[in-house]
C-alpha cells in the first residue's frame, strides 16, 4: 500500500550544448535533455520502492512465496538487471532469515508496508529518491503469549536512471538508518559498517568537553544469548522506579519524537538519547553538577547535555560506575525497563543501546529503540540478525 503524499517537483530545466562541427554540411545537434520529472513520475518512483519494500517484507511471512510484484513494470519504472538479480539474492536470504527465526520460535502472519516518498533530486540522467517506510508485522502466535504486532519506521535512498524511451530503471536501493538493520533488509550485519555508526562521537552542540577521569572506569561484562536462562523477575512499579512508565513513555514516542527534545540522527544516532528519556519518565534522576570525574554527570539541557545521556559507551560507563545499573548475565533475563546494548562489529566498542518494553511470559523479551526506529522487536530477531555480534544487559 502506497501513502498518497508526495512531494510536487518543479520540471528540471532543460539545457542543450553544441557539438563541434564535423564537417561543412554538419548541424549543430542539442545534447540530450535531462529528463522531466512529474508528479506523475514521483508516484512512480514511490510505487517501485513500495512494491521492492513489500516484496522483501512478503518474504518473512509465513507462506513467504508472493510473486514478486516489483518485476513488474511499475508505471513506466522497472528494475535494472543488477538490480533485478540482487533482489532475487536478497529474497532468498530473506526466506532464510525466516527459517532461523521459525527455530527461534517465531513466526509473522501478515504485514503492511507503506512508502512515502521525502524528496527527489536529478542530476542528469539520475534521480535520487528518499522515501520512508513504515512497516508492520503481526506475530504469530505460536507460544500464545506474544505481543500482536512489531514494527519499523526505515529510510531507503533509491537511485533511478532514465532510459532513451523515456522510462526509469530502479539501479540501487540502500537504507541510510543507524543501528539494527530492520527485519526485511538482508544486508550482512558487517557490511558498510553501517551498525555502529550512534556512540560516542554524538555530543550536544554547546557541551563543554568532559575532563579527564581520575578513577578506573567500570566496564559492563558480556550477556549470553542462549536459551533457557535464569528468571530475574522484578517488581515493575511501586519500588525506586515505575519500570512500567518508562514502558510507556518509550512506545509512546518510538516514530513520533517527543518535540522537547533535540534529535541526535544526523550527528551519530538517536538510540541513547531515547533510551535516556524513558529511564528519565521511569524516575532517575539527572546529575549536571560538573566534577574532576569524566562520567559522572547524566543529564540534559537547552544548553548542553552530558556525554552519558547521548553516548552509547558514556552511558554504560556512567551507569556500571554510579550503579543506576547491574549486569545480567543472559539477555533473555531482562524485563521491561531493562537495557540491551550491541557491539555489532566486536571491535570493543559498544554501538547502539535499546530498551525492553515487554516481556512475554514464556521469557522473550521485545525491545523499542530508534534508530532504525523500531516497536516491540523481539531479542530472538535481533540475535538471528547478528548472530556473531556481542550483547549487553543491564538492570535498571
Amino acid at each position: 500500500m502506497l501513502s498518497p503524499r508526495y512531494a510536487t517537483l518543479a520540471a528540471v530545466t532543460l539545457s542543450t550544448a553544441l557539438l563541434p562541427v564535423a564537417t561543412a554540411h554538419a548541424a549543430d545537434e542539442p545534447a540530450p535533455q535531462a529528463p522531466r520529472v512529474t508528479s506523475a513520475t514521483t508516484d512512480t518512483f514511490g510505487r517501485m520502492a513500495d512494491a521492492v519494500l513489500t516484496d522483501r517484507t512478503a518474504a518473512l511471512l509465513d507462506e513467504g512465496q508472493a510473486p514478486r510484484t516489483a518485476l513488474k513494470a511499475t508505471g513506466g519504472a522497472r528494475l535494472s538487471a543488477a538490480v533485478s538479480r540482487t533482489e532475487g539474492t536478497a529474497l532468498t536470504a530473506l526466506r532464510d532469515t525466516r527459517s532461523r527465526l521459525a527455530a527461534l520460535g517465531e513466526a509473522y502472519t501478515d504485514a503492511d508496508t507503506d512508502v512515502t516518498v521525502d524528496s527527489t533530486q536529478v542530476r542528469g540522467q539520475q534521480a535520487t529518491v528518499r522515501v520512508t517506510e513504515t512497516t508492520t508485522l503481526t506475530y504469530a502466535k505460536l507460544r500464545g503469549d506474544e505481543p500482536a504486532t512489531t514494527g519499523f519506521r526505515a529510510h531507503h535512498e533509491l537511485t533511478f536512471t532514465a532510459q532513451p524511451d523515456g522510462t526509469w530503471q530502479l539501479s540501487g536501493l540502500r537504507t541510510t538508518d543507524n543501528g539494527p538493520r530492520p527485519i526485511n533488509d538482508p544486508a550482512a550485519a558487517t557490511s558498510a559498517g553501517r551498525p555502529g555508526a550512534a556512540s560516542s562521537a554524538s555530543r550536544a552542540p554547546g557541551a563543554p568537553a568532559a575532563p579527564v577521569s581520575t578513577f578506573a572506569i567500570i566496564d559492563a561484562p558480556k550477556a549470553a544469548t542462549t536459551l533457557p536462562a535464569p528468571a530475574k523477575p522484578k517488581k515493575l512499579t511501586g519500588g525506586t522506579y515505575d519500570y512500567a512508565a518508562m514502558a510507556t513513555y518509550t512506545e509512546k514516542y518510538w516514530k513520533d519524537y517527543n518535540p522537547a527534545y533535540r534529535k541526535y540522527n544526523s550527528l551519530g544516532g538517536d538510540c541513547t538519547n531515547y533510551l535516556s528519556q524513558g529511564l528519565l519518565a521511569g524516575g532517575w534522576k539527572q546529575i549536571s553538577t560538573v566534577t574532576p570525574e569524566e562520567y559522572d554527570t547524566w543529564y540534559y539541557a537547552s544548553n548542553g547535555t552530558a556525554d552519558a545521556w547521548i553516548g552509547v559507551n558514556e552511558w554504560s560507563w556512567f551507569t556500571q560506575t554510579a550503579k543506576r545499573t547491574t549486569p545480567l548475565a543472559n539477555v533473555y533475563q531482562m524485563d521491561v525497563g531493562d537495557v540491551m546494548q550491541i557491539d555489532f562489529n566486536k571491535d570493543g566498542s559498544k554501538d547502539h543501546s535499546m530498551m525492553t518494553t515487554y516481556r512475554s511470559s514464556s521469557g522473550v523479551p521485545y525491545l523499542t529503540y530508534h534508530d532504525a526506529d523500531t516497536y516491540r522487536r523481539s531479542v530472538a530477531s535481533i540475535i538471528a540478525q547478528y548472530p556473531t555480534s556481542v550483547y549487553f544487559a543491564y538492570r535498571t
